[in-house]
């Protein structure tokens, strides 16, 4: 039956009382158009988030989730695991620049013939002295003279990916320059992101955010770091002093070096690691490899038991004995000789012989054990996606894939190494070699082009430190799974014109091509030396006028 509704003198319904307003608003809402806005539905019920700034949702809850994950990567393999995966492709062994510097840009700012062939020999003269300061045997870079700039490099990643930040200072320490010591008094000092908080212990406020002292635009001014770990038993007495240190000089050289990887807007300070969305399910996968474990533990140790047919009163009322804890102590001992003394083998073999009455019991362990694979496999899955890997490289288990599956799962997982890998280029080594750079520039001798002089240079450094800083990160090669075909396909790729040799080499290999063809010149010369013929990749010898021939324009027609 339709519904009957009153209208008003001109022919229309009259309007809703505020009552019926209220009710059909409520209605709306109840009823939204989108199931994700339904909270009174039985699936949505109860699930009411709130709706908090970054800072406020992470930073009152970052040490308990950090210690969590800490605790997690110190003692389960799965976890420790993906750490050493993401670590060993985005830093490996050896993480090095290799300088480019923006020719182009510094020639359009200062009218001086910085080109090409400048920007070559420049950085090769560059690279030359980073390599004397970041993997010098006396380990000046560190200020704890422990590791190379690659080995802090290691660590600091290591932070980001568990704690959500990595944080160092740069400590000018120019007592330590001198013959047979440091060449540079610019050094890095790795801090523990922990120390990295409030004064005081207090709140965040407007414009200090755990630990960091922000502007009104959110720009970090400062850091706020406790002179000691809270947990440093040693020091107790410096956990509670905070020194404060600014970003930068007046001039912009890097005090400190704050990275991390923000998720949202206005975020002010990392709490959340890879580890953090699948924390949960993780944990779930420890508990039931644990009761897995425990279970065969038991089927292993505990095989059978002997069971005796009565219990102690049963078996004096069938003895007809008075003094029952007497008498059934004696048929225990009788039990017991019996069994002591019947020993009887067969060919090295023992045949079991058991007391009148007795029976032999199996003890199992019963667990949902054919389900275990299933379940460790989809967790196992859900980690991978979150802390973006593949899931052969959690498991370590290539056993279910081809090459097809393989390379397609490690081509995803690569994409998101490369771009960890520059993120943290860009914002945690870069400002570091930015520092040293500068130093560079003003202690040693660089090639310049004409009208150049290391005087405009040092002057100038602060204004042109973005083309003259820039570079390229390496760190290891992707590698091959198929090596005959992919390394084909990465020739027809060069000819067709689609990569470069030193995209290739660096991709595939982590190494300068630069570096490459020297020492395959190196190479080919020592065969010639040696009167050994040229390998198929060397070619064939050039006759010596044809190594002095260059080569001829073509004749325009």
């Amino acid at each position: 039956m339709k519904k009957s509704q009153l209208l008003g003198p001109d022919g229309n319904p009259l309007p809703l009382s505020a009552k019926q307003r209220t009710s059909a608003l409520n209605s709306h809402w109840n009823g939204s158009a989108y199931d994700a806005a339904d909270y009174g539905g039985t699936h949505m019920h109860g699930w009411n988030p709130l709706l908090w700034s970054p800072d406020v949702e992470k930073n009152p809850f970052r040490d308990r989730i950090v210690a969590r994950v800490r605790d997690l990567v110190r003692n389960d393999g799965w976890a420790s695991g993906v750490v050493t995966r993401i670590l060993d492709n985005a830093i490996g062994g050896t993480f090095r620049p290799i300088s480019k510097p923006d020719y182009r840009a510094l020639k359009h700012k200062t009218g001086f013939s910085f080109d090409a062939e400048w920007a070559d020999e420049f950085g090769r003269a560059i690279d030359s002295h980073w390599r004397s300061w970041a993997e010098d045997d006396g380990r000046y870079c560190d200020s704890e003279r422990r590791l190379t700039f690659s080995q802090i490099m290691w660590v600091a990643m290591r932070h980001e990916l568990i704690d959500g930040d990595a944080l160092a200072i740069l400590p000018w320490l120019p007592e330590r320059v001198g013959a047979g010591k440091a060449q540079y008094a610019t050094t890095i000092q790795l801090v523990d992101p922990d120390r990295l908080s409030d004064p005081n212990n207090t709140f965040d406020q407007k414009y200090i955010r755990g630990g960091v002292h922000i502007d009104e635009w959110g720009a970090p001014l400062g850091y706020y770091i406790r002179k000691a770990h809270q947990g440093d038993w040693f020091s107790a007495d410096e956990t509670v002093i905070w020194d404060y240190y600014e970003r930068e000089t007046d001039w912009g050289r890097p005090k400190v070096v704050h990275h991390f990887q923000p998720m949202r807007a206005s975020e002010h300070k990392g709490a959340i690691g890879i580890f953090t969305p699948v924390l949960q399910r993780l944990k779930m996968l420890i508990k039931y490899d644990s009761t897995e474990l425990d279970s065969a533990i038991v089927n292993a140790i505990f095989a059978a038991f002997l069971e005796s047919p009565f219990d102690p009163v049963s078996t004096a009322d069938a003895l007809g004995l008075d003094d029952v804890d007497g008498n059934i102590a004696q048929y225990q001992e009788n039990r017991r000789e019996f069994h002591g003394e019947k020993k009887l083998t067969m060919g090295g073999v023992r045949i079991p012989t058991l007391f009148p009455g007795e029976k032999i019991n199996t003890i199992t362990a019963v667990r949902p054990a054919s389900n275990f694979k299933d379940f460790e496999n989809a967790v196992l899955r859900n980690v991978a996606s979150g802390a973006g890997v593949s899931a052969q490289q959690v498991s370590n288990d290539w056993s279910d894939v081809n090459y097809s599956s393989a390379r397609a799962a490690m081509l995803e997982a690569w994409k998101t190494m490369q771009r960890r890998r520059l993120s943290f280029a860009q914002g945690f080594a870069s400002p570091i070699r930015t520092a040293w750079l500068e130093e560079c520039c003003h202690t040693e001798k660089l090639p310049l082009p004409q009208g150049v002089n290391a005087d405009w240079l040092k002057e100038n450094f602060a204004q042109l430190k973005t083309p003259l800083c820039r570079c390229r990160w390496l760190g290891p090669g992707r590698g091959w799974i198929d090596p005959v075909s992919e390394r084909q396909g990465a020739v027809l790729g060069m000819d067709a014109g689609l990569s470069t040799l030193e995209n290739e080499v660096a991709e595939n290999a982590g190494e300068d091509w630069e570096e490459v063809v020297d020492q395959r010149a190196v190479e080919v010369r020592r065969f010639d030396q040696l009167g050994l013929q040229r390998p198929d990749w060397a070619g064939k010898e050039q006759t010596a006028t044809q190594a002095s021939t260059p080569p001829q324009k073509p004749s325009a027609k």
